[in-house]
């Protein structure tokens, strides 16, 4: 999933509630992430369907006198996005980590065994 689509998903699960429905319009998507990214109205229909194929929402483009929006319904996936996305976060942070704590125990082993067999 792409950085900008991560955003996208993340604002949707800030104003969807969980098992209902919601109208989002291209335009508010657009303003939420306008402090990181700007998004064009194609990019985030592109972007809609990318999260749509991906199992993460259901979404019906509705016209009206405003222009469109999307009546936006998040699936399981898209339920446990946020849950799922800082569970990887920390994980990848213990990976470093434990990575950090292997490489010095390594080192001073190494300068211990340096210095057994050279004295």
């Amino acid at each position: 999933m792409s950085r900008k689509a991560k955003l996208v998903m993340s604002y949707l699960c800030k104003v969807c509630p969980k098992k209902r429905t919601c109208l989002v319009s291209p335009s508010e998507i657009a303003g939420a992430l306008s402090k990181k990214f700007v998004l064009s109205v194609s990019e985030i229909d592109e972007i809609m369907s990318e999260l749509s194929n991906e199992n993460y929402i259901d979404f019906v483009v509705s016209e009206s006198k405003m222009g469109y929006y999307y009546c936006v319904t998040l699936k399981k996936k898209g339920q446990t996005y946020e849950v799922d996305s800082r569970r990887q976060k920390k994980t990848f942070g213990l990976l470093v980590l434990r990575s950090l704590f292997l490489a010095t125990v390594s080192f001073i082993f190494g300068l211990v065994l340096k210095m057994i067999f050279k004295g």
